[in-house]
């Protein structure tokens, strides 16, 4: 599972025009699952971004949570995160999710967020949206958690099974 966190003093999500998420201060987290993620992952993740002190206390130091500031998650879903640039100048995306599994996973994940006491609001999955975000900062972070089945090496190991 792979999140990129971008500490935000607003955040907005459209589709066709139409926003579908917005937030003021807090997180926007670009979310993606991989083939083998699961709910511990979820909650991992959930757990993780939660709890990250990485607003700024009175000092200027960042020792602050979501929960201390008051603030709220704006959660997109972003496959792309899995694309693959080693080879060629064309992303391969074989790591990433099935949709179907994936989007269970992206309203886990929103309702594992949201059980912790942060607000959610979201894009919406598999459809071509507008992210508008003031990064503040910026801070931006790259969350990663593996899950425990093993992700395939080479794309030659999937047609052999592997």
């Amino acid at each position: 599972m792979r999140a990129v966190v971008q500490r935000v003093s607003s955040a907005r999500v459209s589709v066709d025009g139409e926003t579908r998420g917005e937030i003021g201060g807090g997180l926007c987290v670009l979310f993606a699952a991989s083939r083998t993620d699961g709910e511990a992952e979820v909650e991992w993740m959930a757990e993780k971004i939660a709890g990250l002190r990485i607003f700024e206390d009175d000092q200027g130091k960042m020792n602050l949570s979501l929960a201390d500031v008051g603030g709220a998650v704006l959660v997109v879903s972003q496959f792309t995160l899995y694309g693959d640039c080693r080879r060629g100048r064309r992303p391969s995306f074989i790591a990433a999710g099935e949709p179907e599994e994936a989007n269970r996973l992206y309203e886990a994940f929103k309702k594992a967020v949201a059980s912790r006491g942060i607000p959610v609001e979201s894009g919406v999955f598999q459809a071509h949206m507008l992210v508008e975000i003031a990064n503040d900062g910026p801070v931006t972070l790259i969350l990663e958690k593996e899950s425990a089945g093993e992700m395939p090496r080479r794309l030659s190991d999937l047609d052999n099974g592997g």
